[in-house]
């Protein structure tokens, strides 16, 4: 190492070539660094979820958790298996072995999951997934005076048009409730015209639907026939007929149920500034920015905010972004200030030039370290990288928390999984 410096010392040329190639470096490393505000985190974790609406946990857990349990409990590179029966959803949550292959892992318990055929009629389709790490960068809040319906309509366009920007992958709703068309049967009506309640199941089964009707093969070409009958709205759904009668009346189903077109009865609202809102939120995924998502989603928001009809606002809510250009510019005061103070210090005792010279080795070093940076796969956070362990299924879900803002911000869930 003295040999090392004693060769700098009698070669300032290359001495020089050193510095400036690591200032250089360093200023393009500076600009490469991926930021954000916690590190990813590796969950190798793999979810089954098998909805059993209207059954009570005791139900869940016999009918189906314990059947998971023992289909799966065989498949290689499993570490431990955690099982959580709620009303009308149970829960599995698998914990990949340390080196194992999670997706050959998933792989095999799908395979296993859908062997399984003892699961009650009544049970959907089972869900199969990676749980995949993401983090929450920024959120909008959509908020006014307006009916629930004008707001998630907003809250989807501008969803939409945020989606669509190259550099941000997800962006999610809110504090929203699923839109829901519900039939309430009247028993009277129903007795009335000589029905049962599973004659009107099925009769819109079987009327809310598209058919392919095959094709027609002409000299022209071929033509394809579909019968469209889908449903999508109340409206359309009132005019499905229940019963055709033999002198030509029908019995439609606005004639025996009352159709609601709306939301999901679910305890789920939210509050901006007192004002009814539904929140937008846009996370990071794989080697995407902090910084450069808040920036375009800033510079979305004032070009979209003057479009917006009257009474409708707008807002940036707990930008997470925040915090790490708020470490950023911390790190560079006081990186300035240490230079500074060395500098003031080494002047009192030696030469101007040579002070100068030695303090300049503390930017120098860390701008080499920048240049490193990138190529490591090291990024700038505020956080330790860390291994997350799942205790409960439950808390996949990412609390809201109010921010130091000037808003008072209120939500309302009790429903955690539907």
């Amino acid at each position: 190492m003295n040999g090392m410096i004693a060769w700098f010392a009698r070669n300032s040329v290359a001495a020089n070539l050193l510095m400036v190639f690591l200032l250089v470096s360093g200023t393009i490393g500076l600009f490469n660094v991926r930021g954000e505000t916690f590190p990813e985190i590796a969950l190798d974790m793999v979810s089954v979820q098998v909805p059993y609406l209207g059954a009570a946990p005791e139900e869940v857990e016999e009918a189906v958790c314990i059947r998971i349990e023992e289909a799966i409990q065989g498949v290689d590179g499993i570490k431990k298996i955690t099982s959580t029966a709620s009303e009308g959803v149970g829960v599995v949550l698998v914990e990949v072995e340390l080196g194992a292959d999670t997706r050959t892992v998933l792989d095999d318990i799908k395979n296993n999951v859908d062997a399984i055929d003892t699961f009650p009629e009544e049970t959907e389709k089972p869900i199969v997934r990676e749980l995949l790490a993401r983090t929450q960068v920024i959120d909008l809040a959509i908020s006014g005076q307006a009916d629930e319906f004008t707001l998630k309509a907003i809250a989807e366009r501008i969803r939409n048009e945020i989606s669509s920007i190259p550099e941000i992958s997800q962006v999610e709703l809110a504090s929203a409730r699923p839109y829901e068309i519900s039939i309430e049967v009247s028993e009277l009506a129903l007795r009335r015209h000589g029905l049962t309640f599973d004659d009107v199941a099925r009769a819109v089964r079987r009327s809310s639907l598209d058919l392919p009707g095959g094709s027609v093969r002409s000299e022209s070409g071929e033509i394809l026939l579909r019968t469209i009958g889908q449903a999508y709205r109340g409206e359309e759904y009132e005019k499905l007929v229940l019963l055709a009668r033999a002198d030509g009346t029908r019995l439609r189903l606005r004639d025996v149920a009352t159709v609601v077109d709306g939301f999901a009865e679910t305890d789920q609202f939210g509050r901006f500034d007192v004002e009814p809102t539904i929140l937008v939120s846009i996370f990071r995924t794989g080697d995407q920015s902090d910084l450069e998502i808040a920036s375009l989603v800033t510079d979305y928001v004032n070009r979209t905010t003057p479009t917006l009809a009257e009474g409708i606002s707008l807002t940036i809510w707990q930008n997470q972004a925040r915090i790490l250009n708020d470490r950023l510019s911390l790190m560079l005061r006081n990186g300035l200030t240490g230079f500074g103070l060395v500098f003031l210090v080494l002047a009192l005792f030696l030469e101007l030039r040579l002070a100068f010279w030695v303090s300049l080795g503390i930017p120098i070093s860390f701008l080499g370290t920048l240049m490193l940076m990138p190529g490591l796969d090291v990024t700038a956070n505020v956080g330790e990288r860390v291994e997350w362990k799942a205790r409960n299924p439950f808390c996949l879900e990412a609390a809201l928390q109010c921010s130091a803002t000037d808003h008072k911000v209120g939500f309302s869930s009790r429903r955690h999984v539907r």
